[in-house]
């Protein structure tokens, strides 16, 4: 009897086990998550390096229409974003969509795949997923609302060095080639005629300044010497 007993328990211990290898578990999932959260949000049409995968379970790839990025291998692939799409696409990018111009070089572990998928899955109704992983990535920073330090007022430039003063009244020197010019144009980008600074590299001799638009780069610039 103990012997039939510790049968039965192996074999729902290994149903159990297989039912969540098929299913995943979105807890799990969401830890895996933090290494694709560099590029993707969960955010609705928040986009990053990559897509939102905010609402990608049965989305048409290459479809999503505030992402500008797509390359035309993916646009072309007549692919939809499933659990099984999805698995082989995360096992290996390039061999399911040759030309994609994903850099990431794909899961081995079936489970760990599984995993992902299922928190993509509780993403799609969860305000929480929506949010991101809560520990170990942080949130991109509204720029709209910036400490001092971080909101730009002046920039002059005279060859070949950019002056950029702040508005705690702090002026930097940076060598032209280590100032970097950026622009966002999402809901969390910086206001008209305030653009952010932040710090770049671990010399300290290197930042980046964020714009509104484009057109604001060279209208903010003055050149002074």
């Amino acid at each position: 009897m103990i012997k039939r007993g510790l049968v039965v328990l192996a074999l729902a211990l290994t149903s159990a086990a297989a039912k969540e290898a098929e299913t995943g578990n979105p807890g799990r999932g969401e830890e895996y998550f933090r290494a694709c959260a560099s590029c993707h949000s969960l955010t609705p049409n928040h986009n990053m390096t990559g897509p939102s995968l905010a609402g990608v379970i049965g989305r048409k790839a290459g479809t999503l229409a505030s992402f500008q990025r797509y390359s035309e291998a993916l646009r072309s692939s007549d692919v939809t974003w499933d659990d099984r799409t999805l698995d082989a696409w995360l096992e290996k990018p390039d061999a399911f969509i040759p030309g994609s111009r994903m850099t990431f070089a794909g899961i081995r572990q079936a489970q760990i795949r599984a995993d992902i998928v299922a928190y993509l899955k509780q993403a799609m109704t969860s305000s929480r997923a929506q949010a991101g992983p809560s520990v170990g990535v942080p949130g991109d920073p509204d720029l709209k609302k910036l400490d001092p330090e971080n909101k730009v007022v002046s920039i002059t430039y005279c060859p070949d060095t950019y002056r950029v003063t702040t508005a705690d009244s702090q002026t930097q020197d940076f060598w032209e080639r280590n100032l970097r010019l950026k622009t966002d144009s999402s809901a969390i980008g910086p206001d008209k005629g305030a653009p952010a600074l932040f710090g770049a590299g671990m010399q300290g001799d290197r930042a980046s300044v964020i714009f509104s638009a484009p057109e604001e780069i060279s209208a903010f610039i003055k050149r002074q010497c």
